[in-house]
């Protein structure tokens, strides 16, 4: 049971890295494809270390313990760190002039 969880959780983390995978090629602009880019790498390694963590879980030993907690702290560093380095990388963009895409063809300014 523990396994088919893990495979679960493991195939939907994969979705979502394809996702934020198709959406930096996709995307018009610098800002969308950071959207894209944050939003579907946090998520897919938070799904597949919860899967892994799980998985681990299986065989409730003291080694396995430590080791889903081990990856459980890892998930915790990923969630702090990967929103705060896209949001350095989108301030960086913004602060060097990266211009808003728009639906008319024309671009705007990112002073606005």
């Amino acid at each position: 049971m523990p396994a088919t969880i893990c495979i679960v959780f493991v195939c939907i983390g994969i979705l979502f890295f394809v996702g934020g995978a198709v959406g930096i090629i996709r995307f018009p602009d610098f800002y969308t494809r950071m959207h894209a880019a944050g939003k579907g790498d946090t998520m897919s390694v938070f799904l597949i270390l919860m899967g892994l963590a799980i998985y681990q879980l299986a065989d409730f030993s003291l080694a396995n313990i430590l080791v889903a907690g081990k990856i459980l702290f890892i998930t915790m560093f990923i969630m702090w760190a990967s929103p705060t380095s896209t949001h350095a990388l989108i301030k960086a963009g913004f602060e060097e002039g990266q211009k808003l895409w728009s639906r008319n063809g024309v671009e705007e300014d990112s002073d606005k």
